[in-house]
C-alpha cells in the first residue's frame, strides 16, 4: 500500500486527455480535431529523444513515459495536452492487471 501511495505522490501534472474527432471540411470529407475529453492527474518521465535529417531539415523525436491512474478510455490514437505541449498517445498497459495504474508510452509532438 505504501508503494502505491508514493506513486500516486508523483502524479502532480494535471494533463488533459483528447480524443480525435471528424469534423466536416465544408467540401463533403472531413478534417480530424481534438476535443478535451478529461483533465487528469499524472507523472511524465523523458525516456529518450533523437533527431534525424527529413526533408532537409533536422526533426527532433522525444519519447516519454506517463503514469495515471487507471482509465478505461485511454489508447493510442488520443493525445495528452499539458498547456501548449501535445503529447502522442502510442501505447496504454496496465502494467500488472489490476486496474490501478496505466502507463503510456508517448512521443511528444510540436505543432
Amino acid at each position: 500500500m505504501a508503494q502505491e501511495s508514493s506513486a500516486i505522490g508523483r502524479m502532480r501534472r494535471r494533463l488533459v486527455l483528447e480524443a480525435p474527432v471528424a469534423s466536416p471540411d465544408g467540401l463533403g470529407g472531413a478534417t480530424q480535431v481534438f476535443e478535451a475529453v478529461a483533465a487528469l492527474w499524472a507523472q511524465v518521465e523523458w525516456i529518450s529523444g533523437t533527431e534525424a535529417w527529413r526533408q532537409g531539415r533536422p526533426e527532433q523525436s522525444r519519447s516519454y513515459r506517463i503514469t495515471m491512474r487507471w482509465r478505461g478510455d485511454v489508447d493510442a490514437g488520443r493525445r495528452l495536452r499539458d498547456g501548449d505541449r501535445l503529447f502522442d498517445i502510442r501505447s496504454a498497459a496496465d502494467p500488472d492487471g489490476a486496474r490501478r495504474r496505466l502507463i503510456c508510452l508517448a512521443e511528444e509532438v510540436t505543432p
